[in-house]
């Protein structure tokens, strides 16, 4: 008999749930796994650990010896952190304190995705990021409270996940019709967008002041590091490697790393050049103050409107009316 943490079960445990039979949505309180949804109501439901009776459980015995040998030699934490499924899952935390919490726990799952980029955390990332897209998708309370969040922390792992929520809730309000677009693929690529950064120098990445133009030359370098990436661990999808490539490519044509323009840039990429913006500007650098969401909308809007598509910018502004 072991416990474990509810966002760690598997189908084929055999649980033994720590409630009463009317405190949870089955009819005993013990039984085999056989599904997804199953984990998830159990989530729902707020038990955070539960038994596992490993002689009664189905997982095969060589998956059992892969797991317990990875846990020997394994000492880092697992890419999704246990509380995000939690969070995202808890039907009775209110949409402000879930809001929070999936923020928190998506800036650690980036934060140790960008340590260790393997093919294998990359995947596993992917799997938590749709989760919080299928979250920003039917929740549009809490959306909108991952929306009204400011974090004017810099950092890589912060950036990422406010790009990725800015760039998939206008998606949503863009695709909310169509079966056309694969929104998890499309969330993938949006909080990637800046994967290839882990290839550039940590002193370049972290300087506090404004970059030499040869250190901006090596910066400008990252979206192709991140294809790289994605191609190298087979994680390259058309939605990814358009969002990777294109999301610091301009309208006018002054952007990078080639310079497109207008109708050469992808919509998708063109999303996510706007939430990069954005979120750059209300973001606190060394050399300059964050800017309030109404100051930086301003500034996108009368100094830097040729860098977007105008209609796509005016859709996009919806997003905190």
């Amino acid at each position: 008999m072991e416990k474990i943490h509810t966002a760690d079960l598997k189908i084929g445990m055999y649980v033994i749930l720590p409630k009463a039979w009317f405190s949870h949505p089955f009819l005993k309180n013990e039984f085999i796994i056989s599904s997804e949804s199953q984990i998830e109501k159990i989530l729902a439901a707020g038990i955070r650990s539960v038994f596992v009776d490993s002689a009664l459980s189905v997982i095969a015995k060589k998956e059992e010896a892969t797991k317990s040998e990875i846990s020997k030699n394994r000492t880092e934490q697992p890419v999704i952190p246990p509380d995000l499924r939690e969070a995202i899952y808890d039907k009775k935390k209110p949409p402000e304190e879930k809001a929070r919490a999936v923020q928190k726990h998506s800036i650690t799952m980036m934060n140790r995705l960008m340590e260790m980029p393997s093919a294998e955390n990359i995947v596993e990332a992917k799997k938590g990021i749709a989760e919080v897209v299928n979250l920003i998708l039917s929740d549009d309370k809490t959306n909108s409270f991952l929306l009204s969040l400011t974090s004017h922390d810099y950092n890589t792992y912060v950036h990422s996940v406010n790009v990725g929520v800015l760039a998939v809730s206008l998606s949503k309000k863009l695709f909310i019709k169509s079966n056309a677009h694969n929104m998890h693929e499309l969330g993938a690529g949006f909080f990637l967008h800046d994967l290839g950064k882990v290839r550039i120098k940590l002193d370049i990445i972290n300087k506090p002041d404004k970059l030499t133009e040869e250190e901006m030359q090596q910066m400008r370098l990252h979206p192709l590091y991140g294809y790289e990436i994605l191609r190298e661990t087979r994680q390259l999808t058309e939605e990814c490697k358009r969002i990777v490539l294109q999301h610091h490519e301009r309208y006018n044509g002054t952007g990078y790393p080639k310079g497109l323009q207008g109708e050469e840039i992808h919509l998708y990429g063109r999303i996510c050049s706007l939430a990069d913006v954005y979120d750059a500007l209300n973001s606190e650098r060394p050399y300059r103050h964050g800017l309030k969401p109404f100051d930086a909308l301003n500034i996108m809007k009368y100094e830097m409107l040729e860098h977007f598509h105008r209609e796509l910018f005016e859709k996009f502004v919806l997003l905190f009316k």
